[in-house]
């Protein structure tokens, strides 16, 4: 196969490669099981297997692998062709496999195996690595899945980390899926291990054996040792589990050399304190938008919160208005995107004998959003539908600024909805932004500033929650649960802004993290090279802010940590050097980590360990461990 063969403006390429690859299969046949090779036996035989193979390809290819079309391939890459072909010699080779069987030129006989204790363990060996190797490839490809592009660090701190309040359906997904499959293909693989069978391979009335006993054992455990290395790999490259070394093994002095302490950092609030309500907007990314606008949609999937988008502050990675924060270490799921916008910190692997969500010990050196808030006076409330225990949120939540937790169990025990309630994660969004209305009069009610932290979940994965109330006018269910869901956000705000607090009220909106909802963006056929970011907005910014220089909102590269200075700055805070944690106040001047040693660069570094964060951020200050004094402490 030549290169011309790959030219994307061919038709019918895929009935080509399949018709090469029953031509070497009919190859095969002849030299090996025609006794007869005539010249019309020949063409017989080829002309058969050109129109099966192809067949039966084409067909694996369309309703197996979902393939579009098959005979205008114009749109398909070098790739799609190249794994076609390969499909078509496999099925060439089961075609001729069945065939050699029916025409008795391959017979299967029994053999009484060799009964020694090694070949028995040979063969339970053999069992045991595909089991294994079967668990981290499903295990891998459901983790993926289920959770978007994890990494080691949220693997092993969601490991470790409390689960009530899960939705059952992750576990159910679990059993159904990997645990499942594990048993099933190590099942089928047992039944070939453990049969007693030879093959025998019959030509011009002369019969030998091609494969016996030892050979079964061999195949078997190379089989097996294949099915525990690639396994292995996959798991190993997919969760990038590298991470695990570097963050245990090397250190990094990135956080330690940048770091700010905002216990020691000067801030200056303005003498009217300025309320700040921060929804987080679960999944929420730009990418839901229309590709005029920098999307990935045909049709804009949020058309209220676009229009809502033109009355604020948005910060963007590149010349449009539409961008956001940019991946980083320890960021890209709900706990630690809280954390991360509230310490100024990436959510880092626990260093022994430290760990998350248990009480007081929740990042209990760092100083928080929430402490700076309380020390100055503030109200605290925070609101989820789901429980606040999952990931140990109640624990962070109370220990770092005494919020007051509004979450599913406080529903229930106030008798905002039944004893029994449970629908998706908790209870819907629907309740959440009456709920919402009522603690944010509440607080306003208090005459002190306050602090309202909200998150929505009804554009979680798999597929969003819909509301009964909901319209439908996309084909996708995701599709319709994040339009019904931006636009419940907007009608949300305009009730804000019609309360008599809104004058002196800053609003956050932004994405907690990119989705996690791989089945959406695979029927969108979502280019990997397409960069996709979270939604932000700042509503209402204090007014030594709400005119910043143009240049300082676009084409910026930042992260989810560098939120927690910014947040602060757009309620009028004055921070003496624009940096708290690693994050970099986005109002200012000032290059964040990002813009100043690279994204990538400063990815690597953030994966490995750091001394302040390891014996400053996760030690309680007032209670640390023995021999890990810093200057820093």
């Amino acid at each position: 196969m030549t290169k011309a063969l790959f030219i994307r403006e061919d038709y019918m390429m895929f009935i080509l490669l399949g018709s090469i690859a029953a031509l070497i299969i009919s190859a095969i046949q002849i030299f090996a099981f025609c006794e007869n090779r005539s010249f019309g036996k020949c063409l017989h035989f080829t002309i058969r297997n050109i129109f099966v193979i192809n067949l039966v390809s084409l067909a694996l290819l369309k309703y197996v692998f979902k393939y579009q079309h098959f005979l205008v391939t114009n749109a398909y890459k070098t790739a799609s062709f190249v794994k076609f072909f390969f499909l078509s010699v496999l099925v060439g080779i089961v075609f001729l496999f069945i065939s050699a069987i029916v025409n008795n030129f391959i017979a299967f006989e029994n053999e009484t195996p060799k009964k020694s204790g090694g070949a028995r363990f040979m063969k339970i060996l053999s069992a045991i690595f595909v089991a294994l190797g079967s668990a981290c490839y499903f295990g891998t490809i459901w983790g993926k899945g289920a959770f978007g592009d994890v990494t080691a660090d949220q693997l092993l701190i969601n490991l470790t980390s409390p689960t009530e309040g899960m939705d059952p359906n992750v576990y159910l997904e679990g059993f159904e899926g990997p645990v499942f499959q594990t048993m099933l293909v190590t099942a089928l693989f047992c039944i070939f291990a453990f049969s007693n069978f030879k093959i025998v391979y019959n030509k011009n009335r002369r019969a030998s054996t091609i494969f016996n006993d030892l050979a079964h054992r061999i195949i078997s455990l190379l089989l097996a040792v294949a099915f525990l290395a690639g396994g292995i790999v996959y798991g190993v490259e997919k969760f990038q589990l590298v991470q695990l070394y570097n963050a245990y093994i090397l250190e990094s002095n990135i956080i330690d050399d940048n770091y700010v302490d905002p216990r020691t950092t000067k801030m200056t609030f303005p003498e009217k304190k300025r309320n700040l309500i921060h929804i987080y907007l679960e999944s929420l990314e730009n990418s839901f938008l229309s590709k005029d606008l920098g999307g990935y949609i045909d049709e804009n999937l949020m058309p209220e919160l676009t229009e809502l988008s033109y009355e604020g502050i948005t910060f963007s990675d590149n010349e449009n208005k539409f961008g956001g924060p940019l991946q980083a270490t320890g960021t890209q799921w709900s706990v630690a995107s809280m954390v991360n916008m509230t310490t100024g910190l990436p959510m880092k692997v626990p260093a022994e004998p430290n760990a998350y969500g248990s009480k007081d010990n929740f990042l209990p050196g760092a100083w928080t959003m929430g402490d700076i808030l309380k020390e100055q006076g503030y109200e605290q409330t925070v609101m989820f539908g789901a429980d606040a225990n999952f990931g140990g949120l109640t624990y962070y939540y109370e220990s770092h600024g005494n919020y007051k937790i509004m979450d599913h169990r406080f529903a229930k025990k106030n008798g905002l909805v039944p004893e029994d309630y449970k629908v998706w994660w908790g209870y819907e969004d629907d309740k959440l932004y009456e709920f919402a209305k009522d603690e944010l009069t509440r607080l306003y009610e208090t005459g002190k500033p306050f602090n309202f932290t909200m998150e929505t979940a009804d554009t979680h994965r798999p597929g969003g929650y819909l509301s009964d109330k909901a319209p439908q006018p996309h084909k996708d269910h995701y599709a319709n649960a994040i339009s019904y869901s931006t636009a419940e956000t907007v009608k949300f705000v305009r009730w804000i802004q019609e309360q008599p607090f809104y004058e002196n009220t800053t609003i956050i909106l932004i994405g907690d993290h990119l989705s996690m909802d791989t089945d959406f963006f695979i029927n969108y056929n979502f280019d990997d090279s397409y960069l996709r970011t979270q939604y932000n907005l700042i509503i209402n910014p204090d007014p030594s802010v709400a005119n910043i220089s143009g240049s300082r909102l676009v084409n910026r590269q930042y992260a989810n940590f560098d939120m927690f200075p910014t947040i602060l700055a757009s309620i009028g805070v004055d921070i003496k050097g624009e940096r708290l944690g690693i994050g970099t106040n986005l109002f200012s001047g000032k290059k964040t980590i990002f813009e100043e040693y690279g994204v990538d660069a400063t990815n690597r570094e953030l994966e490995k360990k750091s001394d302040i964060y390891n014996n400053t951020i996760l030690v309680d200050p007032n209670n640390p461990l023995p021999d890990t004094t810093t200057e820093n402490q």
